[in-house]
């Protein structure tokens, strides 16, 4: 990088990081300025302008407002007080995110509940956060029909919808109800330290697990992103990921609407829509995941990929080498990558388009943000250590796990960890006594590689989590139910490689009976596990390898992957064209790498 190039970098990195503090500062200084109040007040400033649009229904900015009011009064003559717990399942639309609004304006806290979940997945996700109710949309009603036999508590369901059983309506409940302001006698005194939602995250281990969200991490995604794009009343996002997740449901919703521009709203990407619906949006820009950009890049080209009224992508995930390809194909004048996890401290942006980094720290401005990468131990899972006890800071791209030093002062409240539900997995995200006695840092469970101009690459996750198909997949969730099956004495899951493939596919190597009945096996996972979940291969032994202290080994595993050639156990590829598992051969993994074979 030469000195004009370096200096430009610099300049970029400045003018963001000054837009996106310029928003943030103020609201640590205004704590009873909530979102729901934000709304409120984008409501009186933008009136009928269009706030939340998809095919399905739309709403302005007043009407939004008016909504929310009207969940708002539905969960107050319910009983719903500060820090009582509501669970959403409902898929993408505009009526999702006044659910949530309206919920917690009455100091309430909603739990975003995945849409792909079923069975005990999903009913762990709604017993370990001990909601009053549950609302849910009809076309949902028979995931959450499989999970009520694995419900703990005793929260009142309400039906969004039609799903022919009798349960009460909350849309008929809201309908008469005044879309009003309410009254500051009608609702508790709130403030930003006050919990909001819990949205569910992987983590590193486990099943999933219920982030805290306070309102100042509501408003903190909301208008740090509003400066990072530096977001217009003109612009319209395309925002075709789940509301369920940080950055669909939060980042690229609220930095528009702060800013008076419009969010189109799709429930599930597509690859063969994805420009058709760009272009009669009107969009100009869109939030986007590393898949989806691969996806759309091995799409056939179509008429309405160049028409198209674009001048930024933001997101996170696109890799190095499709970065490139990807810009230059769609004609993308700028794309704005970052890193950041919904319930951790780390946050990084890469405001001058370097292909391939998350974000960038210049070295004028890194002892003012606690970030650090330290080697990490892959046999043991955890940061090493030196003769003193404390962690090692990784050299010069060298790869290692990034941390944050968690932080108690007021004036810097996004360098807190708000944790879990759950505290003992608060617990599993700290490190104590990192650099020196009594300090304490967040693990992002990433490893990244930081490189001697400030900028960071993502490398891979680590633990017992991995990514596929845009979502982070716990193969403590995936052994449990593979364990469920009669024919599996002991499963051992992880996430392998495949070239050219974004995350890692999801491997199985399952200890088994005597003639394990693949069929049935193929059909107890697909009513059990999301699509995303489930295992792409599976390696049946006579035994799981294990350490002394009986924790299942992965690390020889994950480097064998899925060829027949590694191995002398059977390996079997979930094939979706025929719904069932096919013997692993040399050719068959060829054609997988090679991209020839769906997944």
């Amino acid at each position: 990088m030469g000195l004009i190039e370096r200096l430009g970098a610099d300049a970029s990195y400045l003018l963001g990081a000054m837009r996106t503090l310029r928003l943030t500062v103020p609201i640590a200084k205004n704590p009873r300025r909530i979102f729901p109040l934000v709304i409120a007040e984008l409501a009186k400033k933008y009136g009928d302008a269009p706030a939340l649009m998809s095919d399905r229904e739309q709403l302005s900015y007043r009407e939004l407002s008016a909504q929310a009011n009207r969940y708002a009064r539905w969960a107050f003559d319910q009983g719903v007080r500060k820090g009582d717990t509501v669970c959403l399942l409902m898929s993408g639309r505009p009526e999702f995110l006044a659910v949530w609004i309206g919920i917690t304006r009455i100091g309430g806290v909603t739990a975003l509940l995945n849409t792909n979940l079923v069975d005990s997945g999903l009913a762990y996700c709604i017993n370990v956060v001990e909601p009053k109710h549950i609302v849910v949309e009809a076309q949902m009603f028979k995931s959450l029909e499989s999970a009520r036999a694995h419900l703990t508590g005793d929260a009142k369901i309400w039906l969004h919808g039609d799903a022919g059983a009798d349960l009460p309506r909350i849309d008929r409940a809201v309908a008469p109800l005044s879309g009003k302001d309410l009254a500051p006698s009608d609702r508790p005194a709130l403030t930003i330290e006050d919990r909001a939602l819990y949205i569910y995250t992987s983590g590193t281990t486990g099943l999933p697990k219920a982030a805290n969200l306070n309102h100042y991490r509501v408003m903190l995604a909301a208008h740090a992103f509003a400066g990072v794009m530096n977001t217009r009343a003109s612009d319209r996002m395309y925002d075709c990921l789940p509301l369920y997740h940080t950055v669909g449901g939060l980042l690229a919703t609220g930095a528009l609407l702060l800013r008076g521009g419009s969010v189109v709203i799709r429930d599930r990407f597509s690859a063969h829509e994805f420009w058709h619906d760009i272009a009669r949006w009107e969009c100009t820009c869109f939030q986007y995941i590393g898949e989806l950009c691969r996806y759309l890049l091995h799409a056939p080209a179509q008429p309405e990929e160049h028409s198209h009224r674009l001048r930024f992508a933001c997101g996170n995930g696109l890799r190095s080498d499709v970065w490139k390809q990807f810009q230059q194909r769609f004609r993308i004048p700028q794309i704005i990558e970052f890193y950041g996890a919904t319930e951790g401290n780390v946050t990084l942006f890469n405001f001058d388009g370097k292909e391939g980094a998350v974000g960038r720290l210049p070295w004028w401005l890194a002892h003012r943000f606690a970030i650090k990468i330290v080697r990490f131990d892959a046999e043991r899972q955890l940061p090493e250590r030196d003769e003193r006890g404390f962690c090692i800071e990784c050299a010069v791209d060298e790869v290692g796990e990034v941390i944050g030093k968690i932080l108690s002062d007021p004036s810097q409240p996004g360098a807190r960890f708000e944790g879990y539900a759950s505290q003992s997995e608060t617990e599993h995200k700290i490190l104590h006594d990192v650099f020196e006695k009594g300090d304490v840092w967040f693990r992002t469970g990433d490893l990244m590689r930081k490189d001697k101009r400030g900028y960071f690459y993502f490398v891979d996750r680590l633990g017992d989590t991995f990514r596929w198909k845009g979502e982070n997949v716990s193969t403590t969730e995936v052994e449990l139910v593979l364990d469920q099956f009669d024919g599996i004495l002991e499963a051992n899951v992880y996430g392998v490689a495949i070239e050219g493939r974004d995350g890692r596919a999801g491997m199985a190597a399952v200890a088994a009976k005597d003639n394990l009945d693949l069929v049935a096996l193929h059909g107890h996972l697909a009513r059990r596990l999301p699509d995303y979940a489930r295992p792409v291969f599976l390696r049946i032994r006579r035994d799981i390898d294990v350490t002394s202290t009986f924790k299942q080994k992965k690390l020889l595993l994950v480097q064998e992957g899925f060829d027949p050639a590694c191995s002398g156990d059977p390996i079997y590829f979930n094939d979706p064209r025929r719904q069932a598992f096919a013997r692993m051969d040399a050719a068959l993994y060829r054609d997988i790498n090679a991209g020839k074979t769906r997944i």
